[in-house]
């Protein structure tokens, strides 16, 4: 990565600090649309830096399994961690429904939808299309998954919510290191799309 794409992949991650703050505090509009539209803003600008982006390969059964059961595999972490969580943070609560009160301004089905289709893939494209596997590239493998995990964690210090950064921060680990492991965004992008739905529609955890 020479000097010039390093300045840009920056100049993205200050985008995308910015786009959350104005998604999770401003809030200037509908959150969905907002988040779906930054999302795909950040894959436009992550585009321009490497048109191979969205060139993901063939979609293998056994990538959709390892997408599905990884999925699951990720709400039970979150399901027990929301619990032990409980005992640890008082303003756990407090602050985990303020994430969840956004499902007031859309639909059900309007949010599984964007959640599905546009957001959870969107994001595998940028933060592990684009962003893990440009610094991985610069700083070998492993340590471009940690920065990479490091920085989608630290995004989300501004939106103030320290409950949302702790579970970029394990987000950012389970999917950073599904797609060193596989070599493949199409696991990571189905893991990330059924969690989403998951998580915020089918079988939310408040």
């Amino acid at each position: 990565m020479n000097n010039k794409n390093y300045k840009y992949l920056t100049f993205t991650l200050f985008a995308a600090a910015i786009l959350w703050y104005l998604m999770f505090v401003i809030k200037p509009f509908n959150f969905w649309i907002e988040m779906s539209v930054s999302i795909l803003l950040l894959i436009l600008m992550a585009y321009f830096a490497n048109r191979d982006i969205f060139s993901l390969g063939k979609v293998k059964i056994r990538y959709i399994l390892i997408g599905v059961v990884s999925a699951i595999a990720l709400y039970g972490i979150f399901y027990a961690g929301n619990i032990i969580s409980g005992y640890l943070f008082p303003f756990k609560d407090a602050q985990i429904s303020s994430v969840y009160s956004n499902k007031s301004n859309a639909n059900l089905a309007l949010i599984g939808l964007l959640l599905f289709f546009i957001i959870g893939p969107g994001e595998e494209l940028y933060w592990r299309g684009f962003i893990q596997n440009t610094l991985g590239k610069k700083f070998g493998e492993n340590k471009g998954y940690l920065f990479s995990v490091l920085l989608y964690a630290a995004v989300h210090i501004v939106t103030g919510n320290f409950m949302l950064v702790i579970a970029a921060l394990v987000c950012g680990l389970f999917w950073g290191w599904l797609y060193k492991k596989e070599k493949s965004l199409i696991p990571v992008i189905i893991s990330h799309a059924v969690w989403d739905l998951t998580i915020f529609v089918l079988l939310p955890l408040m």
